[in-house]
């Protein structure tokens, strides 16, 4: 099992919830999140003053998905997700050592 965190675009999160469902996924976790890679922020005026934004405002989706799936889910969140422009974001993976439901003490895939 992996757990798979991408970093995308908020703007871009409908699309890649489609694209998700299409191959099957049936849940995630969606947070707020600010940052910045190699696009370093961009500079805004406001009032007719400049000022930097150093940390943009981006979206971290956590998905847990069976070892089989996962090829399938990472293609899935880069078309949807993907501009081919600076700052579309990051796909991790992680490993899961153990997923459990609480509600009924399954575990594993069965779990997910």
């Amino acid at each position: 099992m992996k757990m798979i965190t991408a970093i995308i675009k908020p703007f871009k999160l409908d699309d890649v919830r489609d694209a998700l469902s299409e191959v099957g996924i049936q849940g995630m976790t969606v947070s707020e999140v600010k940052g910045f890679g190699r696009q370093k922020g961009h500079t805004e005026l406001y009032r007719g003053a400049e000022y930097v934004v150093d940390f943009l405002p981006k979206l971290r989706l956590e998905i847990a998905v069976s070892d089989e799936r996962l090829d399938d889910v990472i293609e899935a969140i880069m078309n949807a997700a993907g501009s081919g422009k600076i700052g579309d974001g990051k796909i991790f993976v992680h490993s899961l050592e153990r997923v459990v439901r609480i509600r009924t003490g399954e575990e594993g895939d069965e779990a997910l």
